[in-house]
């Protein structure tokens, strides 16, 4: 989730005989003996500090390295050898397959007459895009990613119909990568046209009428180097359907600014055409308009909005020269404003003020404006005319994360969906007229999420901060009182809010009787601007405290066995895991670190890496290579320390935060003298940062990880036999 703006069933018998602890084998798993790894002198001085750096050589991608390669292989066979020796891998991978058994819809997005929208029916390794004529037409398949590639790793990312839904605009994920293909078909016979898009990345689809469409695309990279280059200069150009890629009209470009990043959006009438340029990860903007009625004669002629890097803005809608956002300037908690470009002066008017709650998004559907709030990290919304007069809440299902209320001036209509940990998301289409709101697809499922419990709770940080943990256990687990092994999760960075979710393997989990706790750690956005600052930069042990004493409160509160807590985060939140597994060994019995960022040296040398310096601080600094020095995964390790047992999790074709993070953390783990636990490396092969990752490998590795840590947390599965189906 470092990009550019990351559970259930069983009988109540069944659960509480599942929770106890001890030994789930009767002889012990065979020594490991991991792979020999090169170790070289290499040191450098950083601000008048020696830093030893021995396995650099493993920075070098691993398509063109082939001691890399040769280690990965080696890597690799250990830890399969060591997963599949575990007994209880096989039943919970059967159990993730139950629970992912289900019909899933995405929300439907209308364009003319058409409704579009994908579905998967359950076990396919890539959802399916279908289109009906009319809300009550037949489903008809338009793109099916499962025949693209034979290991299902190529998958359809991002797409969007034209604007009455002639032509399909969509982007290709191959193995992973964050780099996408754009292609386009016609929606009446299917076929693809012959126009191609490459190196785009980080982009927006944004039609421009029915004639051709905006993109954001980086230049070519230079032979080999595609996969962990620096990526600078990005630019937004207009392709017009039917000419080739090289005769594409550049629109926007900042070359004097070669760090700058940008990307397009189309109001829904086709008037306006926004350029929203950024520095790094930071929600900080500046906003171009570009009127299209006089491009013609104006050219892409780009008028500055916003200047100035500073705020947040997101567009709301548009409608003829006047603008909605939704933005967090002068207001931490955000706010909505109007303006209107036609004006002598334009200015920005405040429409909906700043509330205690957090305004996420907002969309105009018909003549009315639909407000998505979050409060304590759960989902409530609002609807207010387009002066923003009150009008009335949308009742939801309990905790949960609504999202959508996607729509056109004029509609009708629109869909959202609602999801928790207990429930798959549910799409419900909502009569704005009448306010009626009526499912849309609802999953048919093997349990009975009201077996099943979300609580919020509250707990104290070091410094006596307040911060917000969702705990999700079975109502026959709590009702007993007894700690049970316990999969603790985070991330605690970039403005990113973590809210209630399903998630199929966390289901096996707490089949298996275990519970499970999300903390909304500063550094995230769940409560604003000032959240997100202050677990940030030099800020960031604030995370780190914040993780440790969400642990405390698990133990303390009896929910977590003392010797059975288990941690687990990815992308920001590897490197959570990485850093409180140096500072707190003693807290936990396992630890498992995804895509992890474990090098805070070095990791803005790579791909989307210079982004970060934003939350993370310039490691050329010596201010910030300070604060990144005290607690970065790889440096801190702690040789003489009983560590808890570590799978650290990866993929070779990971772009976004480049494996050798993975692989140098991993090497120097079992290069130390940590114990007697297992601290492995599981390297994917075409999966990437995990986007588009196919059913068949998330089924593995959701497997791989459940059966380690119910290996050292003493997490045991019910008897062949037990009904789960919670029914």
């Amino acid at each position: 989730m470092l990009g550019l703006r990351a559970l259930i069933g069983g009988v109540a018998l069944a659960i509480l005989s599942c929770a106890a602890a001890g030994p789930i084998w009767a002889e012990s798993m065979p020594e490991i003996t991991y792979p020999e790894t090169r170790r070289d002198s290499l040191v450098e001085t950083h601000f008048g500090q020696e830093i030893a750096d021995p396995y650099r050589w493993l920075e070098a991608d691993v398509r063109n390295a082939p001691e890399v390669a040769d280690w990965v292989a080696r890597e690799n066979a250990v830890t399969e050898g060591y997963l599949a020796r575990l007994p209880q891998r096989a039943r919970f991978q059967e159990r993730i397959r139950a629970f992912m058994d289900y019909e899933r819809f995405g929300l439907p997005v209308k364009a003319g007459g058409r409704y579009f929208y994908m579905r998967n029916t359950g076990l396919q390794n890539q959802a399916q895009l279908f289109v009906r004529e009319g809300l009550a037409g037949e489903p008809r398949l338009l793109i099916d990613p499962n025949g693209w590639a034979s290991d299902g790793a190529t998958a359809l990312d991002a797409w969007e119909p034209s604007d009455q839904g002639k032509y399909l605009l969509y982007s290709v994920q191959d193995g992973g990568s964050d780099w996408r293909i754009l292609r386009v078909l016609d929606v009446k016979t299917g076929k693809s046209l012959a126009d191609e898009i490459r190196w785009a990345k980080f982009t927006g689809l944004a039609w421009i009428g029915e004639q051709g469409f905006l993109y954001s695309r980086f230049p070519e990279p230079e032979q080999g180097a595609a996969f962990q280059s620096l990526n600078y200069n990005q630019a937004v150009y207009f392709h017009r359907l039917g000419t080739p890629q090289a005769q594409d009209e550049l629109v926007y470009a900042t070359p004097d600014h070669p760090d700058y990043g940008h990307t397009a959006q189309v109001t829904q009438d086709g008037r306006i055409a926004l350029i929203t340029s950024h520095v790094g990860t930071d929600a900080r903007y500046e906003v171009r308009a570009i009127d299209l009625a006089h491009r013609e004669r104006d050219g892409w002629n780009a008028k500055p909005i916003v200047t100035g890097f500073t705020d947040d803005w997101k567009l709301v809608e548009g409608a003829e020269r006047r603008l909605w956002f939704v933005t967090n300037q002068d207001a931490p908690r955000y706010r909505l404003v109007t303006i209107d470009l036609a004006a002598r002066t334009p200015t920005f008017v405040e429409l909906v003020p700043q509330r205690e709650d957090i305004l996420e998004r907002a969309g105009i559907v018909g003549d009315q404006l639909v407000l998505n709030y979050m409060r304590d990290a759960a989902s409530h919304a609002e609807i207010v005319d387009l002066r923003g007069k009150p009008g009335r809440a949308l009742t939801l299902s309990g905790i949960g994360t609504a999202s959508g209320f996607r729509g056109r001036p004029g509609d009708p209509e629109t869909f959202y969906a609602f999801t928790s940990f207990n429930c798959p998301a549910a799409i419900y289409r909502m009569d704005l007229n009448s306010g009626e709101t009526v499912p849309f697809a609802q999953p048919s499922l093997c349990y009975d999420p009201s077996a099943y419990i979300v609580e919020q709770r509250f707990y104290r940080s070091k410094d006596g901060t307040r911060v917000p943990m969702f705990i999700v256990r079975a109502k026959a687990v709590a009702k007993a009182g007894r700690p049970v092994p316990t999969l603790l999760y985070g991330y605690g960075g970039f403005d990113v809010s973590l809210t209630p979710g399903f998630s199929a393997t966390r289901m096996a989990w707490l089949e298996a009787g275990g519970a499970f706790a999300l903390a909304n750690l500063r550094g995230g956005g769940e409560y604003g601007r000032e959240w997100h600052d202050a677990g940030r930069g030099a800020n960031k042990q604030n995370v780190f405290d914040d993780f440790i004493a969400a642990a405390e409160f698990l133990i303390d509160q009896g929910v977590a066995k003392k010797d059975g807590l288990a941690i687990q985060g990815g992308s920001n939140g590897g490197l959570l895991v990485g850093a409180v597994v140096n500072q707190r060994p003693d807290l936990f019995a396992a630890a498992v670190a995804q895509v992890g960022v474990m090098d805070m040296l070095r990791f803005d040398r790579f791909t989307a890496g210079r982004y970060w310096v934003d939350d993370y601080g310039h490691p050329d600094r010596e201010e910030d290579f300070k604060v990144l020095r005290a607690y970065s995964p790889y440096h801190n390790i702690r040789a003489g320390a009983a560590y808890p047992a570590i799978l650290v999790t990866t993929a070779d074709t990971d772009d976004r935060v480049v494996p050798g993070h993975s692989f140098k953390y991993a090497a120097a783990l079992q290069a130390a003298a940590l114990g007697d636990k297992p601290h492995l490396i599981r390297i994917e092969t075409r999966a990437g940062h995990g986007s588009g990752k196919p059913t068949d490998k998330a089924i593995e590795e959701g497997a791989d990880i459940l059966a380690f840590l119910a290996r050292w947390t003493g997490l045991k599965l019910p008897d062949d036999g037990e009904d789960r189906s919670g029914k």
